[in-house]
């Protein structure tokens, strides 16, 4: 038996794009540039990941940390968690 797949709605997919869109610009404007240009490789592409995207798990991994591990760098750069 085949699967169907379910899609949302247009206006739906829209509005998240919408709202990823304004999180990463909220992200960008917020975050402490001078700070994150310092840090070692993949603390910044850590950062950067995060910024671009909001995943959590992903930048943390990049980093090698935990969430938690990553989250303190989060804070420190002064990169706002949106949800």
């Amino acid at each position: 038996m085949a699967q169907e797949r379910i899609r949302p709605p247009k206006e739906l997919l829209e509005r998240w794009r919408k709202e990823d869109e304004e999180a990463r610009r909220i992200r960008r404007r917020m975050a402490d540039w001078d700070f994150i240009e310092k840090l070692p490789p993949r603390q910044k592409l850590a950062l950067l990941i995060y910024i671009e995207t909001g995943d959590l798990y992903l930048a943390a991994r990049v980093m090698g940390t935990t969430i938690d591990g990553f989250n303190e760098l989060r804070i420190k750069a002064r990169v706002p968690w949106i949800t």
